[in-house]
């Protein structure tokens, strides 16, 4: 009996030694705890539907990090079984928004990110994303560089479980930044919207938008970025009554003006880093036309 366990142990260790080579040679980054992966890194540019079942027999993974055109509904649903995840960073996945019903069977995650989720794909709306109500422990939600607009504003909207969201280089317009009155968040990173090339693309942030940011009451921790900006939101931010940390990068405002924040905040750590007239030209003119 001993040596039939014994083979047995050997066979599963040869097996998983061989599956942590497979993925090496994609080019996979691996973290081992206790004998066992629980962080992986990898581009999945061209990885085959084998190769997906080979990182989904990996359940042990607690944190992923994945990227790639490969990755759409099919190859999602051979990650399913990786039912330890806490945090999982996408970059460039082709899902359709019905795909994300996949995401229902990762109940441990904590952290989620997607960078250029289906880049002006007309198959992701964003209506996908209301799938992660049914994820309990998701409470940080990073959605940035999507074609998908307000219509993903509003599914995120619905993610009442959340305490932190972070945006920017969306199609989301004013409107859509409504949508996050019904989170009770406690920290939010907001940015501006990409333009359409050769189309008129109205802000998605400015100090108009900074009276729906006065209706968070929740907010400890605020970000603001790539738009241009004055003391006249002063009144917006004392409202915020449990804010404690403000950051205000790539931004177009003078140093009195921030000065003058800081006046106001008494209490608020205001962490302030100025745009160069380069970055300015570049970033806000050229790239966001603000």
């Amino acid at each position: 009996m001993k040596s039939i366990l014994c083979v047995f142990l050997i066979s599963a260790l040869q097996s998983f030694a061989a599956n942590v080579a497979s993925l090496q040679k994609l080019g996979a980054k691996l973290t081992e705890t206790a004998g066992v992966v629980t962080q992986v890194q990898v581009k999945c540019d061209a990885f085959t539907e084998a190769d997906f079942r080979t990182l989904g027999s990996f359940t042990t993974i607690k944190d992923l990090t994945i990227s790639g055109k490969t990755i759409t509904d099919d190859t999602l649903a051979l990650l399913t079984g990786l039912t330890d995840l806490e945090r999982l960073s996408s970059d460039g996945i082709q899902l359709t928004d019905d795909g994300y019903k996949h995401f229902v069977a990762f109940q441990k995650l904590k952290s989620l990110s997607f960078f250029h989720p289906a880049f002006r794909s007309e198959k992701f709306t964003g209506s996908g994303l209301s799938y992660l109500k049914a994820l309990p422990k998701l409470e940080k939600l990073t959605f940035a560089g999507s074609t998908a607009g307000d219509t993903a504003m509003e599914a995120i909207g619905q993610l009442t479980q959340l305490k932190e969201f972070r945006t920017w280089h969306t199609a989301q317009s004013q409107a859509g930044n409504a949508y996050l009155l019904k989170l009770p968040l406690t920290a939010l990173r907001i940015g501006q919207r990409l333009p359409e090339w050769g189309k008129d693309s109205p802000v998605s942030f400015d100090e108009s938008t900074m009276a729906t940011l006065a209706q968070i009451k929740t907010l400890e921790s605020l970000e603001l970025t790539e738009a241009r900006l004055s003391a006249k939101i002063i009144p917006q931010l004392k409202v915020l009554p449990k804010l404690t940390k403000l950051r205000i990068e790539t931004v177009d405002i003078s140093a009195a003006d921030v000065e003058a924040i800081k006046a106001a905040l008494p209490n608020c750590t205001v962490d302030f880093k100025p745009i160069s007239d380069a970055d300015k030209e570049a970033t806000l003119v050229k790239k966001l036309r603000l």
